[in-house]
């Protein structure tokens, strides 16, 4: 009953005490010795302290593993907070007083805090790193094989990833400067090969293939070889545009002294408006696409090869041509050459192929430039040689006109005639100081060129001076011719006072002479010029171009050579043609 009431755990509490009551009772029943108790009592005995020896090692050693897990905490809390570069920290607990327990169970919140935000930390830290490490193998270029990133841990602040942020950004900065320079390489690329007709695409995929539109603009190479490529491939386009504009300007300009030297027509320069066009630009200027494509330089080559062989059948013609154009020059300047001899010097240097034709044209063009610079400085004599011989011939209208005994009569155009004759007399009396005039200025003339002033063949000082004598002498016969009037007049009056009325035997019928009529260019039977030449370098009459310009006036005598020289001083002036 006993033993029951020991093992069962409702009866009451089981302790030391009363087992030991029990085990008493058994011994008694059994018999046990007193050596046996107290044998197996201190076997008990040392049975109990065993368990309590290793209760509390156990308790001992849990203890440490606490502190120590605690100590660990605290450390992995230090090393958290400094890896992120957090110096302060909400979570952490201030003190450090309390149970073992109770500051693990303070420590744990923060420090899964710190992990959390020490993981998303280390994913920013990849991530920048990341983006570092690429851009870095697009500057460095080539086929990098990219590393795989380990971050590191120690250093998780953010001052840190502030500085590969920086760094990022710089990199950043310099991918974007890099990509705008290869689009500018690339666009002045394109520029090039339009000017030059070459392929742009197959140009560009040359250098690398991702610089073809195809590709998008950040997929572009931005690395060191391919912006060095770029500017090699630029250098060397431009340095083919150079050459090959320097080239068409040289055929450009061969072409138009082609076409100047064989008087080529508009229509037929125009086809080649587009070489032309570029003769004086400079490289930047030609922006036209293929403006310097290689078939237009080799057909502007074509046209010059073609013309060079052209030339030399039509050079005759060109020639003459300007030496048609030198001899109308000298002929409305009255000045007198040997156009067959210039025209057979001519023929004979196209002839002998010594002269080059355009050397042969350029000294013609020479000459017609001084040609008309003369032209020009007697151009103030040949006008007023021109009113001289107007005047003239209104001088000789006039003689005839104050002949004619019939001039008063109320005739038809007798009021035409009155009122010319009025305008004859003014113009007349002014004669003596135009030939004054024409006198002084060509020996200035003479004084400043240092030749002969001829007009047409004829000095003209000698011309003048002959006319003043003739003129001198008419007036004389006028003055004879009015004295003889005045004498039969009176001799007349003194035979009517004698014999009655009657006409004079020296006094002419009227009724033979004739009204003299309107006349523009009238002939003169008095001596007056009839604006035609009396003579050329042979003294004899001159019939190239009598109605090509104005004549001399011939109411004086034909005066050879010798004879016009004599009165003029200096050499003859003699042009010379090619």
């Amino acid at each position: 009953m006993a033993e029951l009431d020991v093992q069962n755990p409702l009866i009451g509490e089981t302790n030391c005490g009363v087992l030991l009551h029990q085990l008493q009772k058994i011994w008694d029943e059994v018999g046990e010795s007193d050596e046996e108790r107290d044998k197996m009592l201190l076997q008990l005995e040392q049975e109990c302290l065993d368990v309590y020896k290793r209760k509390v090692d156990q308790a001992a050693k849990s203890r440490a593993h606490l502190i120590q897990t605690l100590a660990d905490a605290k450390l992995e809390l230090s090393t958290l907070s400094a890896s992120l570069g957090e110096t302060t920290f909400v979570g952490i607990p201030d003190k450090t007083s309390g149970t073992i327990k109770e500051q693990l169970a303070a420590i744990a919140p923060a420090l899964e805090q710190l992990w959390k935000q020490k993981e998303e930390r280390i994913k920013e830290f990849l991530n920048v790193q990341t983006q570092i490490q690429k851009i870095r193998g697009e500057i460095a270029g080539g086929n990098q094989q990219s590393r795989s990133l380990k971050v590191d841990e120690s250093d998780l602040s953010l001052k840190k990833l502030d500085e590969f942020n920086d760094q990022l950004q710089e990199l950043q900065k310099e991918k974007s400067d890099r990509l705008h320079k290869v689009l500018e390489y690339v666009s002045t690329v394109h520029d090039l090969c339009a000017v030059l007709g070459i392929d742009f695409y197959g140009t560009v995929t040359e250098v690398h293939p991702s610089l073809n539109d195809a590709t998008g603009v950040q997929s572009k190479s931005i690395s060191n070889d391919t912006l060095a490529s770029l500017a090699k491939t630029v250098l060397a386009l431009e340095e083919d545009k150079k050459q090959r504009l320097k080239k068409l300007q040289e055929l450009a300009t061969q072409l138009i002294d082609l076409w100047n030297l064989m008087d080529t027509s508009k229509e037929e320069r125009s086809c080649f408006d587009h070489v032309t066009c570029n003769i004086s630009a400079s490289v930047d200027d030609v922006t036209v696409p293929g403006a310097l494509a290689l078939d237009l330089v080799e057909q502007a080559e074509l046209e010059v090869e073609r013309l060079d062989k052209l030339k030399g059948s039509r050079m005759k013609e060109i020639a003459f041509k300007k030496q048609g154009e030198l001899e109308e020059i000298f002929a409305r300047a009255h000045i007198e050459i040997d156009t067959e001899a210039a025209r057979a010097k001519i023929l004979a240097l196209i002839d002998s192929g010594t002269v080059e034709p355009s050397e042969l044209l350029a000294d013609m063009d020479n000459h017609i430039i001084k040609a008309k610079e003369e032209a020009v400085s007697r151009k103030d004599i040949l006008d007023k040689v021109e009113k001289w011989m107007s005047a003239c011939e209104e001088e000789s209208w006039l003689d005839d006109y104050n002949r004619d005994d019939n001039r008063y009569n109320a005739s038809r155009g007798a009021h035409l005639n009155l009122k010319r004759a009025e305008k004859a007399r003014i113009l007349v009396n002014k004669i003596p100081a135009l030939v004054d005039s024409l006198v002084a200025k060509t020996r200035a003339w003479e004084e400043e060129h240092g030749v002969t002033f001829a007009y047409d063949g004829v000095p003209l000082l000698a011309m003048l001076d002959e006319y003043a004598l003739l003129r001198q002498d008419r007036e004389e016969e006028k003055r004879r011719m009015r004295d003889q009037k005045k004498f039969h007049e009176q001799l007349n009056t003194e035979q009517e006072a004698i014999f009655g009325s009657r006409p004079s035997p020296a006094r002419p019928l009227s009724s033979t002479k004739k009204v003299v009529g309107p006349r523009v260019n009238g002939g003169a039977a008095n001596g007056t010029p009839n604006r035609r030449l009396t003579m050329n370098q042979n003294g004899a009459r001159s019939g190239k171009r009598d109605n090509a310009r104005p004549i001399a006036p011939s109411n004086y005598v034909a005066i050879s050579k010798e004879d016009a020289s004599s009165r003029v001083s200096g050499t003859e002036h003699a042009p010379v043609t090619p």
